[in-house]
């Protein structure tokens, strides 16, 4: 089930499990996971696509070993809010798999989430090569947590 919104996704979501966090770009896929009290987000580790079929695969691998009740996708909006060609590729993305798993599938506002994750490396002292070893699912992280903090915010809220 694909939820186009927080709250639609909160609904859906597997009570007591896990959520897990994608940052999905061309060459790689950032993976994070929360607590299963949907309180912080993880970063995980980051996928090297391939194609389709082996990338779900390792997805579905993860929502097996980790329990995930439910996937946010970060959604790569223009500044101005507009859908171009990368949302157009992550909604194909987002079709495909959920083709493969009767999990809701949800997606985030990903402006500005590799930014925040970069300025959070440099900040940390990180070297360069590091910084692109995990970019991706240190991205992942912000994306979940921010899914995270607006799912907590509608819980206090309602």
């Amino acid at each position: 089930m694909i939820c186009e919104d927080i709250g639609d996704l909160m609904t859906e979501a597997r009570a007591g499990s896990s959520w897990m966090g994608l940052d999905l770009g061309t060459k790689t896929i950032g993976v994070a996971v929360s607590d299963r009290l949907l309180s912080s987000a993880t970063p995980l580790h980051t996928i090297r696509r391939v194609k389709f079929s082996k990338d779900a695969e390792a997805l579905l691998q993860i929502i097996s070993d980790r329990e995930i009740g439910a996937i946010i996708l970060g959604l790569p909006r223009n500044m101005d809010g507009s859908e171009g060609p990368r949302c157009q590729s992550t909604r194909a993305f987002v079709r495909n798999l959920a083709r493969l798993t009767d999990l809701p599938i949800g997606y985030w506002d990903e402006r500005l989430s590799t930014v925040a994750a970069e300025r959070a490396l440099l900040e940390a002292d990180t070297s360069r090569k590091r910084r692109a070893e995990v970019i991706d699912h240190v991205a992942a992280g912000y994306i979940l947590q921010g899914a995270l903090d607006r799912a907590r915010h509608i819980r206090t809220v309602t």
